[in-house]
C-alpha cells in the first residue's frame, strides 16, 4: 500500500518538518476540544483493504498468513481492540475472501479470539470498486462512509503490527487539542495510521492514485506526529519479503 517511509528525525522535528510530540506531555495540559452531546469528539475507524497487492506475487498478501490469522484479520483487530467508536473498512479486490477473513477469527483455525474488542461487531464493509486506480479511492469512499464523525483513523490493512494503544495515543493526542492531522510515529519517523479531523474530509475526498492523505498532512498548518513506541508503525507488508521479515 502506501509507503510510510521517512528518513529519522529530530526528537521534535521530522525531517519534513511537522512536529513531534509525546503523548505523555499532552496528558492534563491541553483544554481538550469539544464532540456530541456527550462532549467527547466521535472518532471512527476506516480500514484500507481493497489494494491489488501487485508486489506480492499472485497471492493477496491481505489472505496471507501471520501467525495462524491473515494479515488484514490482524490489521482490522488494532481497530477493534482501540478507542473507536466505529470500524468500517473499504474492500475491492477479492472482496468476499477479505471480508470474510476480516469477519471471521478462526480463518486459519487458530488464535485471535476477539472477545475483548471495544469496536467488535460493529465492523462495516464499503465497497470500492475503483480500488485498481489506487490508494486514494479507497480513502474517498471510506471518507464517504464516515462523513457524520468528527474524525477518522486510516489504517492500513496491510500493517498487522500496529498496536491497539498506538489508535488510543493518537485520539488522545486528538482529544487534547494538539492537533487536527496527527500521524503515528516512530524515532521521528512518520508512518501509519494517521487521525484527521473531519474539516479535512472534503480535501481526502478529492485525492488521487496513490497519495493518500500524505500531501494535507505534509501541508498542514495543525498536523503533528505522535510518537508511539511503536515499531509497527512503518512496518507494512508489499512483498514475501517483507512479510518474512515481521514474522
Amino acid at each position: 500500500m502506501s509507503d510510510p517511509s521517512g528518513d529519522e528525525g529530530s526528537p521534535d522535528r521530522s525531517p519534513e518538518g511537522i512536529p513531534v510530540v509525546d503523548p505523555a506531555d499532552l496528558r492534563g495540559g491541553e483544554s481538550g476540544r469539544s464532540g456530541d452531546d456527550s462532549g467527547s469528539p466521535t472518532v471512527v475507524g476506516v480500514l484500507l483493504a481493497a489494494g491489488l497487492s501487485t508486489r506480492f506475487g499472485e497471492r493477496n498478501k491481505l489472505l496471507a498468513d501471520l501467525d495462524g490469522e491473515p494479515i488484514v484479520r490482524r490489521s482490522a483487530r488494532t481497530l477493534f481492540g482501540a478507542d473507536l467508536a466505529a470500524v468500517v473498512a473499504v474492500v475491492g479486490h477479492q472482496a468476499d475472501r477479505v471480508m470474510r477473513a476480516i469477519r471471521d477469527p478462526g480463518t486459519f483455525g487458530t488464535a485471535g479470539d476477539p472477545s475483548n474488542s471495544r469496536a467488535s461487531g460493529r465492523v462495516a464493509f464499503v465497497g470500492n470498486p475503483d480500488y485498481a486506480a489506487g490508494q486514494s479511492t479507497s480513502v474517498r469512499a471510506g471518507v464517504r462512509a464516515v462523513c457524520g464523525a468528527d474524525a477518522a483513523v486510516f489504517a492500513l490493512g496491510d500493517m498487522p503490527r500496529v498496536r491497539p494503544a498506538t489508535v488510543d495515543a493518537l485520539v488522545a493526542a486528538y482529544r487534547a487539542g494538539a492537533g487536527d492531522a496527527l500521524a503515528a510515529a516512530h524515532g521521528g519517523r512518520r508512518g501509519n495510521p494517521v487521525l484527521f479531523d473531519a474539516r479535512h474530509f472534503p480535501a481526502l475526498a478529492d485525492v488521487a492514485g496513490d497519495i493518500g492523505g500524505r500531501e494535507i498532512l505534509l501541508s498542514g498548518d495543525r498536523s503533528v506526529l505522535v510518537e508511539t513506541g511503536d515499531p509497527g508503525v512503518v512496518r507494512d507488508v508489499d512483498t514475501v519479503e517483507d512479510l518474512d521479515r515481521i514474522r
